[in-house]
């Protein structure tokens, strides 16, 4: 059985619910500070309009008592002594006679009883505050009178805070009851205000939701999001770009991967199938056998190949960098491929120095596709030039042979995947197709360049230049 949400598990699920209960709180906790701040002075307030009445009624007192003679006086002119709380019922005053604490006039029975429990009491007109029988909060002051003829009387005068008090609770009843109702309109505003703000993430919602492998065109649009959220929406539309350049990456490198075995993998069926139809002599079936296994060995070749090709084009691969000296490489790599080229009746030559920052294997990688692919396309008894040098902040290395010309048309689609300027070469030339493709991923790993050009030359024949450009990182150059 599926529970319903409660407020608590709503603010887990709903960002604007926990926006509106934190407004919640926030506001709760400033209105509780306002109310206390509100409660303390107002009960200062009170406190020195108290003691300012009490201090005007005293000194009244002090007056009515100056004109008298004596301390029996204070019976006879109690009238007196009323007439000063006339209109003040929440003064009370008692007199009493200083070391009998005999009662000499009395205004009320708050005044009887704070006599016994206030005269006598240390300091001269001290402050006291105390509560009566009946629960009443009271503040007193106390003080002496020595009258001419030189006996002494004491007062006590007293101040009812029962109106005090109740003011000071009706505060309190009305917080307590003001706010839960603002806490409730705090929730409903805070919750409305952040439901209208984050609307413009429903697109967010809704993009998501069509976005798939096979739709990822559509984007988000920038004009009318609010600025806090603009960023945010670059960000994903940038995203979304990164995803759909890997799943069409990925797309196409499945499809020429798909593309380019099915011919070996069509012409090891034939031939098996061929070789089986009919009873074989040894000799004839190890033909059979050594053509299946040269081409199980460019399959081997193919799809070490689309592996490579497959991490060199992630941009996020670490590079494991270090100086590089260009032509200590290149001659290192002509030393093993110079067999190769002599079988093709050619010669290879390698001038000029520069040192880069770079992996090295790849390096290696790089130039050794852009020589196997010279060797494969240079005249015979030509020479295979590697020329290095330094321009500006930029090393390039280019490899020059002399062949056919690549036609214009054709330049810019070398270093796609299993592309053939010339389609009538065959596969067998030993090549897979992905050897440019790969020099091109090496060097956008290491933030450089490969260019190809392509022009006739003062024979018969065209010269043809692959040329890698690596920023330079501190390298330098020297003539060779």
């Amino acid at each position: 059985m599926r529970l319903p949400l409660t407020w608590s598990a709503a603010a887990h699920t709903s960002l604007a619910a926990r926006l509106a209960w934190a407004s919640a709180g926030v506001g709760l906790a400033i209105g509780s500070i306002a109310i206390g701040i509100a409660f303390t002075a107002l009960s200062h307030q009170l406190d020195d309009r108290a003691q300012a009445e009490l201090e005007g009624k005293r000194a009244l007192l002090l007056h009515v008592l100056s004109e008298m003679d004596s301390a029996a006086d204070v019976g006879l002119q109690s009238h007196r002594f009323n007439d000063l709380l006339i209109g003040h019922d929440d003064l009370h005053l008692a007199i009493v006679a200083s070391g009998t604490n005999k009662i000499l006039s009395s205004f009320s029975p708050i005044a009887v009883e704070s006599a016994p429990l206030l005269a006598n009491q240390a300091g001269v007109d001290p402050r006291i505050d105390w509560r009566s029988r009946q629960g009443y909060s009271l503040t007193a002051v106390v003080g002496f009178w020595t009258f001419a003829a030189g006996d002494r009387v004491q007062f006590i005068l007293s101040q009812n805070r029962a109106n005090d008090s109740t003011l000071l609770r009706g505060l309190i009843e009305g917080a307590l009851i003001g706010l839960p109702l603002l806490m409730v309109f705090i929730v409903a505003g805070a919750w409305a205000v952040a439901r209208t703000g984050l609307a413009p993430l429903v697109r967010f919602e809704n993009l998501a939701g069509v976005s798939s492998a096979r739709s990822l065109t559509q984007r988000l649009r920038l004009d009318d999001l609010p600025k806090e959220l603009q960023e945010l929406a670059i960000a994903f539309n940038a995203m979304l770009d990164r995803i759909d350049e890997g799943v069409l990456r990925l797309t196409r490198l499945a499809g020429d991967l798909a593309h380019e075995m099915r011919t070996p993998v069509a012409t090891l069926i034939g031939l098996s199938q061929v070789t089986l139809s009919h009873p074989r002599s040894a000799d004839e079936l190890r033909s059979v056998l050594e053509r299946n296994v040269k081409e199980l060995e460019r399959l081997s070749r193919l799809i070490s190949d689309m592996l490579f090709l497959a991490r060199a084009e992630d941009e996020g691969e670490a590079l494991h960098k270090e100086p590089v000296n260009l032509r200590d490489e290149a001659n290192r790599i002509k030393t093993y491929m110079e067999v190769v080229a002599e079988e093709h009746d050619l010669a290879i030559d390698v001038s000029g120095d520069a040192t880069v920052l770079a992996e090295r294997v790849l390096v290696q990688r790089a130039i050794t596709n852009l020589i196997s692919n010279a060797i494969r396309h240079a005249l015979p008894k030509s020479t295979i030039h590697i020329e290095i040098a330094v321009q500006g902040d930029l090393s390039t290395l280019s490899v020059i042979n002399s062949g056919n010309v690549i036609a214009a048309k054709h330049l810019p689609h070398v270093f796609d995947r299993f592309y053939r300027a010339d389609s009538g070469r065959s596969r067998n030339d030993g090549g897979t197709g992905l050897g440019l493709s790969i020099v091109r991923a090496i060097m956008r790993l290491h933030g450089g360049n490969v260019e190809v050009a392509s022009a006739p030359n003062a024979g018969k024949s065209g010269e043809t230049r692959f040329r890698l450009t690596f920023p330079i990182d501190g390298g330098r150059s020297a003539a060779g």
